[in-house]
């Protein structure tokens, strides 16, 4: 276990970057750790849910946002009651400084995967599920690299492994904190 200060951490970056396996491993390196899953709140909604896609609307963006005040209110709550809270969910474009702006517990660290799209799309290829469907790795990776805001610690993980990456992670820890 490692003994970096308990926190909340979002590890973002677009689908197949790895995000799922580098925020278990990472929540796995500290004593009291919870690893929220934000894809679940859309999950859960079970009749109406809008998918986002790149015509999306008013009405799937709103759905995105309460995806991500309900992921950022978890978080906050798993702080207070002790954990480090890492949240992992595909959090990019100008949506990261309102996600930034949902959570309000202190520290808290964003980690922004950004393989490139040969990686991703190796990735994605590998994998049981799917999450490319309207959209293509190419343009998903244009918002990132385009639209994100400049927060927290980018990682190329192109070449990494995902223990590899959460080492990277750890070394750079205090790039990855926001004030």
């Amino acid at each position: 276990m490692t003994e970096k200060s308990a926190g909340i951490i979002l590890v973002t970056g677009i689908m197949a970057s790895g995000k799922s396996t580098v925020a278990q491993l990472l929540a796995q390196r500290f004593a009291k750790s919870v690893h929220v899953r934000g894809d679940i709140f859309r999950k859960m909604i079970v009749n109406h849910r809008k998918e986002v896609e790149p015509t999306a609307g008013d009405e799937e963006l709103e759905q995105l946002r309460l995806r991500y005040r309900l992921a950022a209110h978890c978080a906050d709550a798993y702080f207070r009651a002790g954990f480090t809270v890492i949240v992992q969910d595909v959090v990019i474009g100008p949506m990261l400084g309102e996600f930034v702006s949902f959570v309000q517990s202190r520290p808290f660290r964003v980690v922004v995967l950004c393989p490139n799209t040969d990686a991703v799309t190796r990735r994605e290829a590998g994998r049981s599920k799917k999450g490319y469907g309207a959209w293509t790795v190419e343009q998903l990776d244009n918002v990132l690299r385009s639209e994100t805001p400049r927060v927290g610690v980018w990682l190329d993980s192109s070449e990494q492994t995902p223990d590899e990456t959460v080492n990277d992670i750890l070394k750079k820890w205090d790039e990855a904190l926001l004030s």
